[in-house]
């Protein structure tokens, strides 16, 4: 059974046209973009960039979370390489994700403990999780 928000921080909406030859705008505005499928020669962005943009700045903001909480100073060069894999499955389609998570300067077990840490409080970990095939490196 999925676990149930207790409350309600924020709620993003957004407005969809035309699908992946479409295009897509938040309530607010401050999301206005074209979409083009990947591989073509479309000018827009596709869903899966979306989805390995947010992963990842996602996970760094649970890097930052979990870091704060165990008061460990975090690199200022820290970065993440998203990729959002799209395939087929079956008659259908899914995705796979990999994060390549860069600590600079951090010592390696303490690095892989916070990555570790992360990947639980990460809300797009939790929501990924026993769903799709979610790879995170330490580099």
């Amino acid at each position: 059974m999925p676990a149930q928000l207790e409350k309600v921080l924020y709620t993003a909406n957004a407005h969809t046209t035309g699908g992946r030859e479409g295009a897509s705008r938040s309530d607010d505005g401050r999301l206005d973009i074209k979409l083009s499928s990947p591989g073509t020669a479309g000018t827009g962005t596709n869903p899966e960039q979306l989805f390995a943009a947010g992963y990842s700045a996602c996970f760094i903001g649970a890097m930052k979370a979990v870091a704060g909480m165990q008061k460990i100073a975090l690199p200022a060069d820290l970065h993440i390489d998203a990729s959002v894999d799209l395939g087929k499955v079956g008659m259908g389609y899914g995705i796979a994700a990999r994060l390549n998570v860069s600590l600079p300067g951090m010592e390696r077990a303490a690095a892989q403990a916070l990555v570790d840490a992360a990947h639980q409080v990460c809300p797009y970990s939790n929501a990924t999780r026993g769903n799709i095939d979610v790879t995170i490196t330490l580099l």
